[in-house]
């Protein structure tokens, strides 16, 4: 009648990888398997493409970045965005800063997203994949920065000529065109 959750035997497995809590790592994570953080990342965390990795992050640590990986337990802070594809749990001291993308999805009292929660079907992550690829992180960055250049392009294309007698600034005569 009761059916066991599918992350039960998830969060209690071992974990083939340790970032303890004296440790910082500056720059993006590549796993397989299981890792569990204690420290800090500053970067992308993300497990191999087509694995069914198991990340989980303890009421210590800390990323700084984006997190991709098909089953996640989070118990400490994540300023960025958070993709799964497959279960996503929170425990009670969970904090988030940025958007949540997941299937299915745990959440204990006290845990805190501080984002939007968004619904996936299962293996829904941008791309169709189960992780992202390392090239579309930074495919999404040189596109923000194309329209970024782009937007700086065509407002220098309409270069204001001063005018005569020096009234109103260059914005209220950008405004009035």
């Amino acid at each position: 009648m009761f059916r066991k959750s599918r992350t039960s035997n998830k969060g209690s497995g071992q974990y083939d990888t340790l970032i303890s809590n004296k440790m910082s790592i500056t720059g993006d994570v590549h796993f397989s398997g299981g890792l569990h953080i204690d420290g800090r990342v500053e970067g992308t965390v993300y497990a191999e493409e087509g694995s069914d990795a198991v990340l989980r992050i303890s009421d210590v640590g800390e990323v700084v970045g984006d997190v991709y990986a098909p089953h996640i337990i989070v118990n400490g802070t994540v300023h960025g965005n958070v993709y799964s594809s497959e279960d996503l749990e929170l425990a009670s001291k969970a904090s988030i800063h940025g958007n949540v993308y997941y299937h299915l999805i745990e959440m204990a009292m006290g845990a805190a997203v501080n984002g939007s929660l968004l619904h996936q079907r299962e293996g829904g992550l941008p791309g169709g994949s189960r992780t992202l690829p390392s090239g579309h992180r930074q495919e999404q960055q040189g596109s923000g920065a194309r329209a970024a250049a782009s937007a700086v392009t065509d407002g220098e294309s309409q270069k204001e000529e001063p005018q005569e007698d020096g009234s109103g600034s260059s914005l209220e005569r950008a405004s009035s065109v």
